[in-house]
């Protein structure tokens, strides 16, 4: 179980790290290459920006679990 953990938390850390560097920072940023950059000034974020942020969000909570259940796990009595 221990190790399941684990290594679902390296998997979240990795991919949070990447969906971070998608997102549009106030340059631009690499979501652009996908299609990030197309949304207009008056609609707000676009559909990709809007989806990547919800994707972010739930691989978040999803390390957040693993973090509190590998603490709960190796807490020595």
């Amino acid at each position: 179980m221990i190790a399941a953990l684990q290594v679902v938390l390296a998997l979240t850390s990795v991919l949070l790290i990447v969906l971070v560097l998608l997102h549009k920072g106030k340059g631009g940023g690499l979501s652009d290459l996908f299609g990030g950059g197309m949304s207009s000034s008056l609609g707000g974020s676009s559909v990709a920006e809007r989806n990547l942020d919800r994707i972010t969000v739930a691989l978040a909570l999803i390390w957040s679990a693993a973090i509190v259940a590998l603490g709960l796990l190796m807490k020595t009595p």
